[in-house]
Formats: structure tokens, C-alpha cells, sequence
């Protein structure tokens, strides 16, 4: 199997090292495993493109490679400039320091960059680890997504990934903030949505005295709805979360039909 890998927090970063030996172990000793992630740290793009300005690629070392662009530039660099002999079979986004549940879902540049791969008809899984009291002082807070991503990964691909829809199917999959041996097992849940949570701003001067804008989060640890991702988490549980990107409301078609036709 050949595999791409990515991520949002940078080709330095240790969760995009823990995904390398992920995908290892998925594609097998006759498989390979080639990396395009960003030079740079590229946390909260979403599902940017640079498509207004060029961006600059470097090889690093042998199928790994770093792109001034958001992991959706990753992607598409990987597919069209750096596998171009034959595509990946799989594209794997993260594994993200943090997790992307609920609405971070869509700030995500880690869900980004899986999102793109399933638009250019690849399946596609983004792997994110939640931080918490439980893992976030452990020697390797990634332990929950270094133990169980394989076997996760392994059941995703088993339950069937080909798809000839024009939204394909790609994956959420967010480990808990519990030690490895903590985890109690996987969860198949719905976005969550975490209630009074928002993004702020929070202004600071300089020593100038210019103004300068930080975004700020919100509480990461607010449960959301039973049955949906954050909760899940929370309960030491790794969520996995079928997603598309078609944003259509299809619930509110006919009503608005409705509406139009009086």
C-alpha cells in the first residue's frame, strides 16, 4: 500500500512523527509511506489553498518532503508533483496536537487536508490527540493515538473506503486525553457541538503601542451531546466520525420549496 501522509502542526511536529509509524504498519513491509506536510506550523486553515500565490517545496530525505502551503496544498503537491508515477491508495491527516471535535471539526487544517484528499476521489482518515489532565504530562501525550491508530485505521479500511459518490466519504478520528491503557475503546458518533464555546479575540499592545488581535479558544473539556465526538472523548473513548464535505442542509430543501412556492 502506498500512503501519504500530513498534517497541520508542521514536518517537526511529533504527532506527524507517531502518524509515520502509523502508516508504516498499515502499508506493510512492501508498502511505502511518503510525507508532504508543511514547513510551517499551519494549525486553524481549515481547508485554505494557496491558490493566489505560489508556494516553495523541498525534499528533506527520502519520500519525505516540506511545502510552504496548508496541508490541503500538501495534498495536492503530493498527488501532482511528488507521486505522480501512481497515487496513494491512502492519505492520513495529523496526527494533530489537539483535539478536532465538535466545532473545531471545521478549523481544522488537519481535517483540511484529509477533506482535499476526498474531493480528488482518495479515501482519506485525519487522526487528532486530545490534550487533557489524563495525558498531557505523560512522557508521550500521543500514547493513546500511538497504541490504538493502527487498529483503528485497520477497521476503517475494513469497513469499506471505495466510493464512486461526488462527496466521498473521509474520517474524524479523535484519540481521548487518557493514557494508552486508559483508552476504553472506539466509539462511531456524530459531530458534536459544544454549547456557549466560541472564538474569541483578546487585544494586547506592544511596546510601540500598536494593537495586536490573539484569537482566542474556548473551554476544550465541555461535554457535548451523549452519542456525539467531544463526549465520547471525554469518556475515554476514540471517536470516529464519517464525514463529507457537502454542506448542503438537505433537511431544509423541501421546506424552503415550500416556502418559495406560496
Amino acid at each position: 500500500m502506498r500512503i501519504l501522509i500530513t498534517n497541520d502542526d508542521g514536518i517537526n511536529a511529533a504527532g506527524l512523527a507517531v502518524l509515520q509509524t502509523i502508516a508504516e504498519e498499515i502499508a506493510g513491509p512492501d508498502g511505502e509511506v511518503w510525507t508532504v506536510a508543511p514547513a510551517f506550523e499551519q494549525s486553524g486553515v481549515g481547508h485554505c489553498i494557496s491558490y493566489t500565490h505560489p508556494m516553495m517545496i523541498a525534499k528533506l530525505g527520502e519520500r519525505r518532503f516540506a511545502a510552504e502551503g496548508s496541508p490541503a496544498d500538501c495534498v495536492l503537491a503530493g498527488l501532482y508533483d511528488v507521486m505522480t508515477d501512481a497515487k496513494p491508495d491512502l492519505v492520513l491527516s495529523g496526527v494533530n496536537r489537539g483535539n478536532n471535535s465538535a466545532e473545531n471539526t471545521l478549523y481544522s487544517g488537519t481535517i483540511g487536508g484529509a477533506m482535499e484528499a476526498a474531493l480528488q476521489g482518495l479515501p482519506a482518515i485525519a487522526l487528532s490527540q486530545f490534550y487533557g489532565p489524563g495525558n498531557a504530562k505523560l512522557d508521550n501525550p500521543y500514547e493513546a493515538a500511538a497504541q490504538h491508530g493502527a487498529g483503528v485505521v485497520r477497521k476503517i479500511l475494513a469497513s469499506g473506503l471505495e466510493s464512486d459518490e461526488d462527496y466521498r466519504l473521509f474520517y474524524n478520528v479523535n484519540f481521548p486525553p487518557v493514557a494508552g491503557a486508559n483508552v476504553k475503546g472506539s466509539a462511531i458518533v456524530t459531530q458534536g457541538y459544544r454549547r456557549d464555546c466560541f472564538f474569541t479575540v483578546e487585544p494586547h499592545h506592544s511596546p510601540s503601542g500598536r494593537k495586536f488581535l490573539w484569537i482566542k479558544g474556548g473551554p476544550q473539556h465541555t461535554p457535548t451531546a451523549e452519542g456525539t465526538d467531544a463526549a465520547a472523548n471525554l469518556d475515554g473513548y476514540i471517536s470516529v466520525t464519517p464525514m463529507r464535505a457537502d454542506l448542503t442542509a438537505h433537511d431544509q430543501i423541501q421546506p424552503l420549496k415550500d416556502a418559495f412556492a406560496k
